[in-house]
């Protein structure tokens, strides 16, 4: 079923974008007789264009996680009350992005500032694909401004952290591949009466799959004869090897999170993935040379163009 849902989003992205392409035609079309304006036309191109990016965009959220929800953590880096207000400010934005964008979101703990701001907070963020848009936040945000805490006015410069990682939730769906799956059956031994050895209702269970753990080719032997009954005892060694599978899939996921865990960086000069520097109204992302100068549209949530260009340029690596 899952595979039948993630199908289904592609065909209903393709249909989108063939639709609008029509349009676009027709549009040109008639623009040729004279019957629309060229405003019409460009309008009509433009929504095709942004129509196709976001097709392309939604596969460079391929990756497992990427559909999850995400959990957002922000700690103020040194600088007192100056970078713990930067610290609120970067929640703000947060919170407004995911309010735009239509996820629910909840405070999970928060930590406030001595005199403002905070100097931790922790998020989930409930929503498809929430981890995959919301891990390219993940480093440390730079902020250069005059203070509104200093008595001279001096231009500062404070920094504060934002780690992302998956919102892993208790249903991990298990899939099994019936071609994967070979039976042998064998008379049981042991207490149970004569039927135990006349009847073959012992059940060995072999499973060959893909194992994302090694990425090799593996196979899971189980033996069952837990009954008499060999269909109860095929259920019994399905029901096994889901366990088997389920602890793979939650040992993959705790290495992701190891993962991501390991990548965090040092909150410090020289290591920030974006800049905000207030007074030359400007934002920058050092990673893909993204940059605005619409800075009071990005504090109030507006970043979708840097998601967008982090994941076009960083989104179907392993990074």
């Amino acid at each position: 079923m899952k595979k039948i849902r993630e199908l289904k989003k592609w065909v209903e992205g393709y249909k989108k974008v063939e639709a609008i392409c029509d349009e676009l035609q027709l549009a040109y079309d008639f623009f040729k007789e004279e019957a629309v304006t060229e405003a019409e036309v460009d309008s009509a191109y433009s929504e095709s264009i942004r129509m196709v990016e976001d097709l392309e965009l939604m596969n460079m959220l391929r990756k497992e996680e990427d559909k999850l929800g995400a959990v957002v953590k922000i700690v103020a880096g040194a600088g007192g009350t100056e970078a713990q207000d930067w610290g609120s400010m970067l929640m703000r934005m947060y919170l407004r992005w995911c309010e735009m964008k239509g996820y629910k979101t909840e405070i999970a703990n928060i930590l406030d500032g001595d005199e403002a701001g905070i100097k931790s907070v922790t998020i989930k963020v409930e929503g498809d694909f929430a981890y995959g848009y919301l891990k390219s936040e993940n480093g440390v945000h730079r902020l250069v401004r005059v203070s509104p805490f200093n008595a001279q006015g001096k231009r500062m410069t404070s920094f504060t952290s934002v780690f992302v990682v998956p919102l892993v939730d208790d249903t991990i769906e298990i899939e099994i591949n019936p071609a994967g799956i070979s039976w042998d059956t064998f008379r049981s031994s042991g207490a149970g009466g004569q039927n135990v050895n006349k009847v073959e209702s012992g059940v060995r269970l072999h499973y060959k799959f893909h194992n994302v753990l090694t990425d090799q080719d593996d196979e899971i032997v189980i033996e069952n004869t837990e009954t008499r009954d060999q269909p109860k005892n095929k259920e019994n060694a399905l029901r096994l090897l889901r366990s088997q599978l389920y602890e793979i899939e939650l040992e993959k996921r705790r290495a992701e999170t190891a993962k991501i865990e390991a990548g965090k960086k040092k909150i410090e000069w020289g290591s920030q993935i974006r800049s905000y520097v207030f007074d030359d109204r400007r934002v920058k992302d050092h990673r893909t040379d993204y940059q605005t100068s619409n800075v009071q549209a990005v504090m109030d949530g507006n970043i979708d163009e840097f998601i967008k260009a982090y994941l076009m340029e960083f989104g179907g690596s392993d990074n």
